[in-house]
């Protein structure tokens, strides 16, 4: 038995094979298709098996991710693709795979690891805890936006630079290339919906689908909320049937605009995360926390318990996953009912932190 470790550059088809199997069985693609930059050359060294005689026989892949929000720079580790031979379940690989994941994730300075599941009893035992913030909303009846001059388009061929544009301009994204971008417009299954100007120029996009995953969900999106809510109703009226838009909390004029519609609001997690770097995220904070004037921030960890407040409105926080969900949300200070109201206010500046990654950038 050997693992876990990071396979071989020869060994990346096998492994490829075994993930096609186990997950992608109705596919006519291979995963490394869907996740053009987690399953490249390049994260080799993320990837994790265990194998045996040559066989893989658990699996699992970090990618690291920079994400730049107002406030915080976050170093990432998203993890995916965690699956186990039928054959060898029930012996502990999955675990020891994650846990080597992410003590990868700690020696590349992540600050938080992160997975998407429904496993959450078993990712619990590990200390991840469903935290931040999605909104979706669902898109039931066509609807009407005031008279606009764009032309739309459902055609996938659209400049990678024209989308990165728009990307860039979030007040929350990962850091990516356009070279990135390029590869993952030609994601399997992936819909692009566009807006145009008429001197040309791209006003909003939106993407629809990635592979096996998020049919039917917008997960990607850009532009000015006019322009946008345009798309969304065009995009309506194509597809003649409701689909889903999923957005950050802090999107907050796109939230009101969409409010207005016929549309049914749900309020969800970002994901489960994992605080990895607690010294190190929280230096960030307590930076953040003095560009806003505030100097007295507390935030500490002890052998037993975090400390945290503000001056000496201080609270003792027994639980790691208790911490993900103050720093991260979904949270509201004041209807903890622990803090004088100053020290709400002042929490409220900074947290919960902004923390969103766009589809492209789960795995």
């Amino acid at each position: 038995m050997e693992g876990p470790r990071s396979p071989l550059e020869a060994e990346l088809p096998q492994v490829l094979d075994f993930l096609n199997k186990k997950l992608r069985t109705d596919a006519s693609w291979s995963i490394a298709a869907e996740y053009p930059t987690a399953f490249s050359s390049n994260n080799l060294h993320n990837m994790r098996i265990i194998a045996d005689e040559g066989s893989v026989l658990s699996h699992a892949v970090m990618k690291p991710l920079i994400i730049k929000s107002p406030h915080v720079i976050f170093k990432v580790g998203a993890i995916g693709s965690v699956v186990t031979d039928d054959q060898h379940q029930g012996q502990g690989y999955s675990t020891q795979i994650i846990k080597d994941c992410l003590k990868s994730a700690t020696e590349q300075s992540c600050d938080i690891a992160i997975l998407w599941t429904d496993l959450f009893d078993f990712y619990r035992r590990m200390g991840f805890e469903l935290a931040g913030s999605e909104v979706s909303f669902v898109i039931e009846e066509n609807f009407d936006v005031p008279p606009i001059n764009l032309r739309f388009s459902t055609d996938n061929k659209v400049s990678p630079d024209a989308i990165y544009r728009l990307y860039a301009a979030h007040s929350v994204n990962s850091v990516r290339t356009i070279e990135e971008t390029r590869k993952f417009l030609s994601i399997p299954q992936t819909k692009v919906y566009t807006a145009w100007e008429p001197n040309g120029q791209l006003a909003a996009y939106a993407i629809e689908g990635k592979g096996a995953d998020l049919g039917g969900y917008i997960h990607e999106w850009g532009g000015s909320v006019s322009k946008l809510m345009a798309l969304f109703a065009f995009i309506r009226a194509q597809k003649d049937q409701p689909y889903t838009i999923i957005c950050p909390r802090h999107a907050t004029n796109l939230i009101q605009a969409l409010q207005t519609k016929d549309v049914t609001m749900n309020h969800g997690y970002l994901g489960m995360i994992k605080l990895v770097n607690f010294d190190q995220l929280a230096a960030k904070i307590k930076r953040a926390f003095r560009a806003e004037g505030i100097a007295d921030i507390v935030l500490e960890k002890h052998p037993n318990h975090f400390v945290f407040g503000v001056g000496q409105d201080l609270y003792t926080i027994n639980n790691e996953t208790d911490m993900v969900r103050l720093l991260f949300g979904p949270v509201d200070f004041r209807g903890l009912g622990i803090f004088k109201e100053e020290t709400a206010i002042k929490l409220e500046k900074i947290l919960p932190l902004n923390l969103w990654i766009w589809g492209w950038d789960s795995i």
